[in-house]
């Protein structure tokens, strides 16, 4: 079953696809005498934290509405509420109650009613409430539910989300007299995605009228055999469909590919739906010679609806492209590259007036708010300052508002300063926590690699860290390939619970990672094995150096590209490392191209395919597959892996798993039969973690 998305809240609801509504959930999460006299960081006390998700400022700057989530180990499931927050006094109330999700709050035009979507009559529908929480009414009653919503400026007009079915695929829809059958039959590519097979069924956009009555009939505006999703698979992002200003126009994201095309592309467009007409317009394809054929996502309007900006990336095949931030007239289709001096990403846009564009940017291994000129005729200028991660944020009345987080602080709501850039911090969700525990010093270090670079490396200490005790360290693999190892806070690879149990982190922004430049990223295509490994070793080499950094003691740790990482030099380093842990790592590339489904993926990453052996970069990569050189392994290993993992499979670590225990090296496998690439359940979390550490503990300590 695909992923359901409702911005980014449902996942981390823990509740996706419900179809009734849950019992309202008992939330006691205060610390216990134990763990405030341990005053130490631990799984269990990570997930008492509650998680802030999505804001909304409202029109008069004065209200801010945020979803926050919370969770039940004993149930093993979480709720997620609505909460106001006045900005002038600090007071706070939850608007909704702990019966069912509600997610996706929006303020109505004139900041008297709120919109959002919830589970409690059953399926997720679209409801509205006064701003004080009073009056909650459900307004839709679409059959089957809605995945997400989108009010129109005017609110005469609702877009939402819902599953279509596109093409028979099953084999009782393909041989009707066979009710009974359970197969799945293909003539092409994709089969599966991400941690669901292809059912036939895909995310289209509906447009209906919205009046007093409720919500009216839908239009499907991609098409009801259109086999292509929109917001795009896999993440399903709702922030990829926007109104226009005055309600008339809904711009959209959409990879309007099938099969083996889809597969090897990452060419995305943006759309623009005229209501009046029921014309649609491609943006990026209206004249013919627009150069960047790679992603263009996330459409934005001016306040006058005369242009739009959005994210592009140049080349088809390489998602970790370049973000290029681009503006489009819509009268003249004239599009402007506006940060073609700037080598970071653009991200999370904003518009301030018809003049001026906000944006986020990945650098150094930080995010911070940007700013540049809609004529393009200046440069950037990065207006926010310090080692944190500005992750979204909103400017409404002239106040700007988003969330920001650290290594040692999960997300929380601020206030920015555009001026200067200071930043002043409006929730405190999780103090209760902080207020009484105690977290490691994180150090930024700069480290020479083998090549005379200079990098970036976190380095988190243990709490109470002393300088003349001797620490085992954990060398930290990042995963992506092309994800930065910034200031984030994570509920599944957390830095800061790694130092809370006795370990110093190594956590390096090796080649291929964003924030450092475009040739800086683009290092590890094609090179997988090469100078971005030697970073690795760089940055725990020059740790293991220091008197309280115990060499004799070193692990390796990493998931995705961070488990191949980890497989990769469980056969090259040199006996540096005492235990490994590779989760949901690449282990044979042979296979893995065979096994995953994004093959734009592995086209770019790998080179090409392994039968074209004309391919001198395909040839490499695969000639230094992990698999290549288990002969060498020498070192206790833990793989773990989810069964519903089909973007690096879980026969990746079957893989490892086997080799491991033929060869005669101490190994363990822990495969959850109901997680994907990442460990979302409560339960599974605590159990990932206890065998993380247990596993850590029994060979580092």
């Amino acid at each position: 079953m695909k992923k359901l998305f409702i911005a980014m809240s449902l996942l981390v609801s823990g509740l996706v696809g419900c179809n009734t509504a849950p019992e309202p959930l008992q939330i006691d999460n205060a610390l216990t005498a134990e763990e405030i006299a341990a005053a130490r960081l631990t799984p269990e006390v990570m997930w008492k934290m509650g998680r802030v998700g999505s804001h909304a400022l409202s029109p008069d700057g004065k209200t801010l509405l945020y979803t926050l989530t919370r969770y039940n180990m004993a149930e093993n499931r979480g709720v997620t509420v609505i909460v106001a927050h006045k900005l002038e006094t600090g007071e706070e109330r939850e608007l909704t109650d702990l019966a069912a999700n509600a997610v996706s709050p929006s303020w109505s035009s004139d900041g008297r009613h709120i919109w959002y979507a919830t589970n409690r009559g059953g399926d997720m529908q679209l409801w509205q409430m006064e701003a004080d929480g009073s009056n909650q009414t459900q307004i839709s009653k679409i059959e089957g539910g809605i995945e997400g919503f989108g009010v129109a400026p005017d609110e005469s007009h609702i877009y939402y989300t819902q599953y279509v079915h596109a093409k028979d695929v099953n084999s009782a829809d393909v041989h009707k007299d066979m009710a009974k059958s359970k197969a799945r039959i293909y003539d092409d590519l994709m089969v599966r995605h991400w941690d669901y097979w292809d059912s036939g069924k895909y995310l289209h956009i509906f447009v209906a009228d919205l009046s007093d009555k409720g919500v009216g009939e839908g239009v499907d505006i991609i098409g009801k055999e259109s086999a292509w999703d929109a917001p795009l698979a896999p993440y399903f992002d709702h922030a990829e469909i926007a109104w226009s200003p005055d309600g008339n126009m809904l711009a959209y994201t959409c990879k309007p590919l099938e099969g083996t095309e889809y597969a090897v592309s990452t060419d995305s467009d943006i759309f623009v739906y005229n209501l009046e007409s029921g014309a649609t317009l491609n943006l990026c394809k209206r004249g013919g010679a627009y150069p960047f054929v790679g992603y263009d996502k996330y459409p934005v309007w001016s306040p006058s609806g005369k242009q739009i900006a959005f994210r592009s990336q140049e080349r088809p095949g390489n998602e970790a492209d370049k973000e290029r931030l681009m503006v489009c007239d819509l009268e003249s289709g004239e599009i402007k590259y506006l940060t073609a001096e700037f080598d970071y990403h653009a991200t999370n846009v904003v518009w301030v007036g018809e003049e001026m564009l906000y944006f986020i940017a990945p650098i150094e291994a930080t995010h911070q708010i940007c700013r540049v000129a809609a004529d393009g005729k200046s440069a950037v200028e990065v207006i926010t300052h310090g080692d944190h991660d500005i992750n979204s944020f909103e400017i409404v009345s002239g106040k700007c508002v988003g969330s920001l987080m650290t290594i040692s602080m999960a997300s929380e709501l601020f206030e920015f300063n555009l001026e200067n850039g200071d930043k002043k911090q409006i929730t405190d969700v999780n103090n209760f926590v902080y207020s009484n525990i105690k977290l490691g010093e994180v150090q930024k270090r700069w480290v020479k690699t083998t090549d005379g670079k200079q990098m970036l490396v976190w380095v988190i200490l243990p709490p109470e860290f002393d300088a003349n005790k001797k620490y085992p360290a954990l060398l930290y693999c990042q995963g992506g390939p092309q994800s930065v190892v910034s200031q984030f806070w994570s509920y599944r690879w957390n830095f800061q619970l790694m130092a809370a149990q006795g370990y110093i982190v190594v956590a390096p922004n090796r080649r291929g990672l964003p924030s450092f430049g475009q040739e800086w990223l683009d290092q590890i295509s094609g090179d997988y094995s090469g100078q971005n490994i030697r970073d690795y070793l760089s940055a725990i080499d020059d740790v293991a150096k220091e008197s309280w950094c115990d060499k004799e003691r070193l692990g390796c740790v990493g998931a995705s590209y961070g488990g191949y990482s980890t497989f990769y030099l469980a056969g090259h380093h040199q006996k540096r490392f005492k235990a490994f842990i590779a989760h949901c790592g690449i282990f044979n590339f042979e296979s893995m191209y065979g096994h995953t489904e994004e093959l734009f993926f592995v086209n770019n990453d790998y080179g090409g395919a392994y039968w074209d052996k004309s391919n001198k970069t395909a040839m490499r990569s695969y000639a230094n597959s992990p698999h290549k050189a288990v002969d060498r392994w020498d070192t206790p290993i833990l793989i773990i892996t989810g069964e519903r993992d089909y973007r690096i499979p879980y026969t990746q670590s079957l893989e490892a798993f086997t080799a491991a225990r033929l060869r005669g090296i101490p190994s363990r496998l822990v495969s959850f039969e109901n997680e994907a690439h990442q460990v979302f359940k409560p339960q599974n979390s605590l159990v990932w973690n206890r065998e993380f550490f247990g596993w850590l503990d029994k060979y580092l300590k």
